[in-house]
């Protein structure tokens, strides 16, 4: 009777984590070349296979097997073959389900020699050449992502990796040589997979590694800038910009005062350009937070945000235009009324011609903020600055405007003004009809 085949190589150093894995017959474009791996066990063709026991064996033995069971799952098979080597796929996806509930209950199994062992299981699961996508005009607004075939193993080796960093256990000295400066620049480069699955876990992975290794967060952020700097100025594309906003968001909030420098510069020079992207729908919501995080932590910040975003302001897309109408409210939200005075002129400038928009969404969009109480009050305290800026729109408006919608909404605002400064009002009235005869 043949038994089964493993093939065993010498483990690689300690403080170097391959970046590619050798893959059975990997149909990506990219070739692998790495020679470090482990086979699972075959079938014999006579029925028979050697399997590892489960990791319920007597506690002693528990932290050897559980090291070689790592070692197993660093095989990494073609999922682009549906047909090819079922048994041994459920045999890997069993033995990952194992590691994934061994590590949530377990004590005593992060032994120093298992850092190095989970880093490199990890890296040569997911460190991989990502495909190309299947259409050269990929929209990701409107076309279906390409969804990683590997999933069903994929998706538990970042269970396992999150369980790990989560544990009661996790060693942060320890680890730091294993998940270092390579590690985390590989890590970023899979944000840009089209799987939204995917990203959802980097997007854990990433927050645990910021918060439990203290020496690299300035890198992580500077790394997140750059990424962001390249997808504004160069590429226009990068899957995982959401995803990295959110976990900046979170980022911010921790920042302690007074902001450093070079936060400051990070939300004039890369956040605030962000907004004039082709595809800022897919992240706005999550820019718009970090935005609104800054401000909240420095309200000095709102006059360069402000004027940032009114530098940028879209000329041609009604579509972009809401969206800023919308983060604009959300700053004017928090915003102080020291800082509200510094801005008004140039913002009711903008509201302004957004209310004169032929577009009847952006148009309404903007009579909205009249809805808003705390603008209200802004707008009361400043109406001598204010009702002049808007008023020969609004007037012009209520007579001539398609939309009566946008027309009602119009005359209510016009009486808010009126009640706010009469006196203003009939004079500016008497004003606008004298120079409409000349």
């Amino acid at each position: 009777m043949a038994s089964s085949t493993f093939h065993h190589t010498p483990p690689c150093p300690r403080n170097q984590i391959p970046r590619c894995p050798l893959r059975a017959q990997t149909s990506r474009r990219v070739g692998r070349c790495c020679a470090c791996f482990s086979v699972f066990p075959l079938d014999t063709g006579c029925g028979t296979d050697e399997r590892m026991p489960c990791l319920n064996v007597p506690a002693p033995e528990q932290p050897e097997l559980f090291l070689k069971k790592l070692q197993q799952c660093c095989t990494v098979f073609d999922f682009m073959d549906t047909l090819s080597d079922l048994k041994m796929k459920e045999y890997k996806r069993s033995t990952l389900n194992e590691l994934v509930d061994y590590v949530m209950v377990s004590r005593g199994y992060l032994t120093e020699q298992a850092y190095p062992e989970v880093v490199k299981m990890v890296s040569y699961n997911i460190f991989r050449t990502l495909p190309p996508s299947d259409s050269n005009e990929f929209d990701p607004e409107e076309d279906e992502p390409t969804l990683e075939a590997s999933w069903p193993h994929l998706q538990l080796v970042y269970e396992f990796f999150i369980r790990f960093l989560e544990s009661q256990e996790f060693q942060p000295s320890i680890a730091k040589k294993y998940i270092d400066q390579k590690f985390v620049l590989q890590l970023l480069e899979l944000f840009d997979s089209e799987d939204p699955r995917e990203r959802d876990y980097l997007k854990t992975v990433l927050h645990r590694i910021y918060g439990k290794f203290l020496g690299l967060r300035a890198f992580i952020r500077k790394q997140i800038n750059n990424i962001f700097l390249r997808f504004v100025y160069e590429t226009e594309h990068f899957n995982g910009v959401a995803e990295l906003l959110e976990i900046l968001g979170s980022i911010i909030n921790g920042f302690a005062l007074p902001l450093k420098a070079e936060h400051k510069q990070f939300l004039v020079k890369v956040l605030i350009p962000l907004h004039t992207v082709r595809s800022l729908s897919l992240f706005h919501a999550q820019l718009a937070y970090c935005i609104v995080q800054f401000l909240e932590k420095d309200p000095t910040l709102t006059e360069p945000v402000i004027r940032g975003l009114l530098k940028f302001w879209p000329k041609t897309c009604s579509q972009k235009e809401v969206m800023f109408l919308g983060e604009l409210e959300e700053i004017l939200d928090v915003i102080e009324p020291t800082q509200f005075v510094k801005i008004q002129e140039p913002l009711f400038k903008q509201i302004s011609r957004c209310v004169s928009s032929p577009h009847f969404q952006v148009a309404e969009r903007a009579l909205y903020y009249w809805n808003n109480e705390y603008i209200m009050s802004l707008i009361e305290e400043n109406s001598s600055v204010i009702l002049p800026i808007m008023f020969a729109s609004l007037y012009r408006i209520s007579k001539e405007h398609w939309n009566p919608a946008i027309v009602a909404l119009v005359y209510n605002v016009l009486k808010a003004f009126m009640e706010m400064n009469s006196t203003l009002f009939d004079e500016l009235t008497a004003t606008y009809k004298s120079d409409r005869q000349r």
